[in-house]
């Protein structure tokens, strides 16, 4: 489980799949790393395989299909995010790591003291969307606005969170990763099941 709250930016130093390989920040990310543990790129979970040459993970042929970490190439930048511990704080809400599909970025236009960026999901998940509820963008946990039948909705980015994560290198047009909040996809599974 993750928060949506990004820890750093890392940059990707090469990708051969299904092998991906990160460069931390230099002044690290707390303790030691350990193989095996979950770090979530973007918003989806990998599990560490080596840290020899930096952060290494083999993904999976669902992981390709479903997120955009196909993209990504020797230089782009990443959000990274450790799993939480017992104890942690929960400040953003609660991510698993587990992307449900990917989106387009609408636009990123400064407002205010921040930026309202505008993001198109499948016009299927639309009903996942709810006004002042939870979604991960590329890992980042933000809160919908105004979200249409159509799967277009804002998210207010403040200016921390612009500038401890990828988005200050965002542009128009990118995929980017969602995962929907868990609740909501419960709820809308019932009624499905419900529906027959």
């Amino acid at each position: 489980m993750f928060t949506g709250l990004i820890e750093a930016v890392g940059e990707v130093v090469r990708h051969e799949a299904p092998r991906l390989v990160v460069r931390p920040p230099a002044e690290g990310m707390g303790e030691p790393w350990a193989l095996g543990e979950s770090i979530a790129i973007n918003g989806c979970c990998l599990t560490l395989v080596d840290f020899a040459e930096g952060l290494a993970f083999d993904l999976s042929e669902e992981t390709y299909a479903r997120t955009n970490l196909d993209q990504l190439a020797a230089g782009t930048p990443v959000n990274l995010e450790r799993a939480m511990r017992v104890g942690d704080r929960l400040g953003g809400h609660m991510v698993q790591g587990h992307v449900d599909t990917t989106g387009t970025l609408v636009s990123l236009e400064p407002s205010g003291d921040g930026w309202t960026m505008t993001v198109q999901a499948p016009a299927e998940d639309a009903a996942l969307l709810v006004d002042k509820g939870s979604v991960t963008v590329d890992g980042i946990s933000l809160t919908v606005v105004e979200p249409d039948a159509t799967g277009r909705f804002q998210v207010a980015v403040i200016p921390h969170t612009f500038a401890h994560t990828h988005l200050r290198a965002a542009q128009p047009g990118q995929r980017v990763n969602l995962e929907f909040d868990i609740i909501a996809k419960q709820v809308v599974r019932y009624l499905q099941l419900r529906q027959g």
